[in-house]
């Protein structure tokens, strides 16, 4: 069976809101929440009334430094947004996102930003997908919890219809061990001078990330590329 995905919610700012968004998770049976970087703290006093009886959520929540160290054990990583980014990635709705997760063999988690400004640019880069919520461009604004339930709502609406997969394959690579390749590759361009002018070195790791996070790696991918990086930076052997 697939693995419920994990909320994530980055830098969030209000107690209030972490309780409220725990609520909308055990509303529709999720019961894993993240947080990168709360800006009060953790654990926030003013979660747990807000979270009217969702404790287990709260009690049971992980604390990270960082989006990367959060979705290092998953192997799909999906980020809400409404906005356009400066960031390539393949864009679905909420139901489409729900169907992609039961189908996918490993663990996903979904990304929801800070209440007032989003998710940054950076964040959505690490993600392999973006969510989109079909929304009145009028206004598009939408609190945390309201975020946080639509996808809810939607991956629960698959829970009695998820099937194995038809075919066996490969599991997905982890987010951690992609990010080791990706870091291995940059370490090699930095001792080639690829990154030149020092000033667009930001812009063209962005775009080396946005490239090799389209593809679906699986494990056996990763090792594979990682082992033709070490090859290839090992001195050559004379004759």
């Amino acid at each position: 069976m697939t693995p419920s995905p994990a909320i994530v919610l980055v830098r969030p700012q209000l107690g209030e809101n972490i309780g409220k968004a725990a609520r909308a998770m055990l509303n529709f049976g999720l019961t894993e929440m993240r947080l990168v970087a709360p800006r009060d703290g953790w654990p926030n006093p003013a979660a747990g009334p807000a979270a009217s009886g969702a404790d287990q959520v709260l009690a049971s929540a992980r604390v990270f430094d960082s989006v990367a160290e959060a979705v290092a054990d998953c192997t799909h990583v999906y980020a809400t947004t409404v906005r356009k980014r400066g960031v390539t990635k393949p864009v679905v709705t909420p139901e489409a996102a729900a169907r992609a997760i039961h189908a996918d063999a490993g663990r996903s988690a979904i990304l929801f930003g800070p209440e007032r400004s989003g998710l940054e640019t950076d964040d959505v880069a690490l993600a392999r997908t973006i969510v989109t919520v079909p929304i009145n461009p009028e206004f598009g604004s939408l609190n945390l919890a309201q975020a946080v339930i639509l996808i809810a709502y939607e991956w629960s609406k698959h829970v009695a219809l998820a099937q194995p997969p038809a075919v066996e394959h490969d599991p997905p690579a982890p987010q951690g061990d992609l990010d080791g390749m990706i870091a291995q590759l940059d370490d090699m361009l930095v001792d080639a001078g690829y990154f030149f002018p020092p000033d667009r070195a930001a812009t063209t790791r962005r775009m080396l990330r946005t490239l090799l996070t389209k593809p679906q790696w699986n494990a056996q991918e990763v090792r594979t590329l990682r082992g033709v990086l070490s090859a290839l930076n090992r001195p050559r052997r004379r004759e």
